[in-house]
C-alpha cells in the first residue's frame, strides 16, 4: 500500500523526518514551537508574513517552507495564517507529564476551556483523552480559530486535532 500526501493525504513517518517546517527533537524539547506540516508547493506564503520574528521562510516562491526554530518562540501567530491549517504549536515544557498542542479549528460549535475532549492522529483516530485551555478568537484571521489543549506528554507529536464528537457530546 502507498503512503504519504500523494496517496492517503496524510504525511508519512518518512515525509515528516525531511519535512523543512519540522523543528528538531532538540528544539521541541526547549519549549513552545510552531511545526509546519507543509507538504505541497503551492504559491502560498502567509505564514511567512504572519511571523513577526522571521521564523518562517522559503529558498524561493512557490517552495515548502523552512522553520527556524532557533528564532521561532511559538507565538502561534503563523497558525491562523496558514489557509491549508497546516501549522501547529506544541509545548512540551509546560509540565512534567502534560503538552500543550495549539492548532486551527474552523467548526462550530467551538469548544470551551476545561472541556474534555478526544485528541485525534493525523488520520482522524482517537488515541487519547485532553483538555482544552485555551480558545484564541482573533477575527483579524478569517475567524479562524486557535484552540489549544492539554494532553499527556508522549502523545504530543501525534495529537492534530480533537473529534468533533466530543464537542457535540
Amino acid at each position: 500500500m502507498k503512503a504519504g500526501v500523494a496517496f492517503t493525504g496524510v504525511p508519512s513517518k518518512e515525509e515528516l523526518k525531511n519535512a523543512p517546517g519540522i523543528p528538531s527533537r532538540e528544539r521541541l524539547e526547549k519549549g513552545p514551537v510552531a511545526v509546519v506540516e507543509c507538504f505541497q508547493v503551492i504559491p502560498c506564503n502567509p505564514c511567512m508574513s504572519a511571523c513577526p520574528f522571521g521564523a518562517i521562510s522559503m529558498k524561493e516562491f512557490p517552495s515548502l517552507p523552512h522553520l527556524d526554530g532557533e528564532k521561532c518562540i511559538g507565538c502561534g501567530l503563523c497558525i491562523p495564517a496558514c489557509p491549508g491549517l497546516a501549522i501547529f504549536v506544541i509545548d512540551k515544557t509546560c509540565s512534567h507529564s502534560e503538552a500543550l498542542i495549539s492548532f486551527p479549528y474552523e467548526f462550530l460549535p467551538i469548544p470551551e476551556v476545561g472541556m474534555e475532549v478526544d485528541a485525534v492522529n493525523r488520520n482522524g483516530e482517537v488515541v487519547t483523552r485532553g483538555k482544552v485551555v485555551r480558545i484564541k478568537n482573533d477575527r483579524r484571521n478569517d475567524h479562524t480559530v486557535v484552540v489549544t489543549i492539554s494532553v499527556p506528554k508522549e502523545w504530543a507529536d501525534e495529537v492534530r486535532f480533537i473529534s468533533m464528537k466530543s464537542i457535540k457530546g
